[in-house]
């Protein structure tokens, strides 16, 4: 098991995230998603080792922060919206100040990472554009034999042409089956055609976890006139939506379950579910 996070708490200021539990196995990519302000970036801080839980245990590769810090982070790349590298340092000059941290660095890596994106290497850091300097994260990132990548909303910051390009090399990088990618972002399309796991926060709280396909299995997005929807199970009944026209309802779904022939029933997309998700969190 690539990541293990146990029981994780973390309060900062008013802020709590709680008893947070998921694994990742090598080879899969998970999405983390969840509103603003769910806990997204403080779980992945602490996943980098960046923040200390309150309570609780991260392990990577089986291995914990207390006794092998080193160890772990050599097997970690990250793109973060935080600023990693050094201003007044070209590219070259910062992959190779920060290459030196790493036993596996690989120069000739990261030259070619950045020429594949586009980046100049004797452009400085600071003259950069946002979505550049996460290209060139991700270009370090990729640049050490990195056993897990841990990526933080970067998607939404990359031109149309880019984000095929770099769901293409998230699964190039976990094609070997011995490397996976925890990527939280808000573009869910991507999800949908990649994930493998989904980890849904709200609120600090973890709604869900799960391979996708038990996901997809578990909900269904149920539409039609209001009064049927109102007849589902109200204990299965996530979210009600009203229209103009009729009423939607998220519902837990149960194999055997029979809906109303007047119904359309429907497998949710990650986007869906967590519109719902969110509305419910909002109701409550």
């Amino acid at each position: 098991m690539i990541l293990q996070v146990q029981d994780i708490s973390k309060r900062l200021g008013n802020f709590r995230l709680e008893h947070i539990s998921f694994e990742l196995p090598e080879g899969y990519i998970m999405g983390l998603i969840g509103p603003n302000g769910a806990g997204k970036t403080t779980l992945i801080h602490i996943i980098l080792g960046l923040y200390q839980p309150d309570a609780g245990t991260v392990l990577i590769g089986g291995k914990d922060y207390s006794n092998a810090e080193q160890e772990i982070k050599e097997q970690i790349g990250c793109v973060l919206l935080d600023e990693l590298f050094e201003g007044v340092l070209t590219l070259k000059q910062n992959a190779d100040v920060y290459g030196a941290y790493y036993t596996r660095y690989d120069p000739n890596t990261v030259d070619r990472y950045m020429e594949r994106f586009a980046l100049r290497q004797t452009a400085r850091y600071a003259e950069l554009s946002r979505g550049e300097k996460l290209k060139f994260q991700l270009a370090f990132a990729l640049s050490h034999d990195a056993k897990l990548l841990v990526l933080d909303e970067p998607a939404g910051n990359f031109d149309p042409e880019f984000r095929g390009q770099f769901l293409e090399i998230l699964k190039g990088f976990i094609a070997d089956g011995k490397r996976s990618v925890i990527l939280s972002t808000h573009l869910t399309d991507d999800l949908d055609r990649m994930a493998d796991y989904i980890t849904y926060l709200e609120q600090g709280k973890m709604i869900l976890s799960d391979d996708i396909e038990s996901v997809r299995e578990s909900y269904r997005l149920v539409a039609g006139e209001a009064y049927k929807i109102r007849l589902l199970p109200k204990e299965d009944v996530i979210c009600t939506e009203q229209g103009e026209y009729g009423a939607r309802a998220l519902v837990r779904h149960h194999r055997r379950r029979i809906y109303d022939k007047e119904l359309t029933v429907l497998v949710p997309s990650i986007e869906e579910l967590m519109y719902f998700m969110t509305k419910r969190g909002k109701q409550e």
